[in-house]
């Protein structure tokens, strides 16, 4: 039997015992199974919780185990690193009818899976910071840390996260949200709509002032350039523009 086939029998409770498994008298070990089949789903869904505790909070323990079993029973894990499970949970509320009357919930489980990507990418050295008073910086190319995510939310969705998790009554709208890692502490900070455009161009290769005019006319460069730099963000400065 194929892993995978054995995986979908366990995460599905109305499909028969897998062929094979069986008592050392010979019967089908269908209760032994079924103790199997109880731990994987109740471990997924621990994972699940562990992973987006602002969700939980937001929609309320029994709300979210109900959506959860859903979850783990129609999609079973792709990677061995548990930490990692629920990549996809975000898409799966923005289908999940009943999650239909919290329209940024989807938004929040997409912050708090970039915040534990974050967390999990890979370690890198950030540039001196004597290396930024070069004159020239702005006709350089910066690389950005793997630890560095960015998406945009049609909501206030770092103050949703917040509020969720004993903060205070979230206000605005739209956000483009920056993730840096300073350290080993991912850091979610909220720019106005059309940031993630620079983001963008800095990830294709453009140099930094050609990507500083596509910025919205309400950022604060020196700010947001200051959360690069806090956030370990850049690691390498190069000549000209490059693919990466």
């Amino acid at each position: 039997m194929k892993q995978q086939e054995f995986l979908q029998a366990a995460l599905a409770p109305e499909a028969p015992i897998p062929a094979g498994l069986i008592t050392p008298s010979g019967a089908p070990a269908q209760r032994r199974f079924d103790v199997y089949r109880n731990n994987i789903i109740v471990g997924l869904k621990e994972a699940i919780a562990a992973s987006y505790p602002a969700v939980k909070s937001l929609v309320g323990d029994a709300f979210f185990d109900a959506m959860t079993g859903e979850y783990v029973r129609t999609h079973p894990p792709k990677t061995p690193i548990l930490p990692l499970y629920g990549a996809d949970f975000a898409e799966f509320i923005d289908d999940f009818a009943p999650a239909s009357r919290l329209p940024y919930l989807a938004d929040v489980a997409r912050l708090e899976y970039a915040l534990r990507q974050s967390y999990h990418a890979a370690d890198t050295r950030p540039v001196p910071a004597a290396e930024f008073s070069d004159p020239l910086l702005f006709t350089r190319h910066v690389v950005l840390a793997p630890t560095v995510i960015w998406f945009a939310s049609a909501y206030p969705v770092t103050k949703l996260r917040r509020f969720a998790l004993d903060g205070d009554r979230p206000s605005g709208g739209a956000e483009d949200v920056l993730i840096t890692r300073p350290a080993y502490d991912p850091i979610a900070t909220a720019f106005p709509p059309g940031t993630i455009a620079v983001l963008d161009a800095l990830r294709d290769g453009m140099a930094l002032a050609n990507a500083a005019e596509l910025a919205p006319s309400d950022l604060d460069l020196s700010q947001f350039l200051g959360t690069l730099l806090k956030g370990g963000a850049i690691i390498d400065i190069l000549e000209g523009e490059h693919d990466v």
